[in-house]
């Protein structure tokens, strides 16, 4: 499955647009790790417990989306975005969706 953020792809053409798909999971924040960036904001620095927490949160949404876009039958997800938000005091949704698309090679053939 090809993901990108572009609305095309080197060497493919795009031979059928199959619908928007999107993935999403929520988080919630863990006491110890406001505990702990409460002082690096003091100090200053990452603050890799959130950074860990957002890897694995894209991760798992972009899977979703890339679920949703095989069961339609494509190859490819164009035109990718990621959003963030507040769902509760806390908590956080990382949304991702993009285009599904069944995409041939330029050369012909798939």
């Amino acid at each position: 499955m090809i993901v990108s953020t572009d609305s095309h792809v080197a060497g493919y053409r795009i031979a059928s647009h199959l619908g928007i798909v999107s993935g999403n999971t929520v988080r919630a924040k863990h006491v110890g790790r406001d505990f702990g960036a409460f002082l690096r904001n003091i100090v200053g620095g990452e603050i890799r417990a959130y950074s860990s927490l957002l890897t694995e949160a894209r991760r798992e949404a972009t899977t979703r989306m890339v679920e949703e876009a095989q069961r339609l039958g494509a190859n490819g997800v164009i035109l990718v975005r990621f959003s963030a938000s507040d769902v509760a005091l806390g908590a956080v949704e990382l949304y991702v969706y993009g285009t599904a698309v069944r995409m041939e090679s330029s050369a012909g053939g798939d």
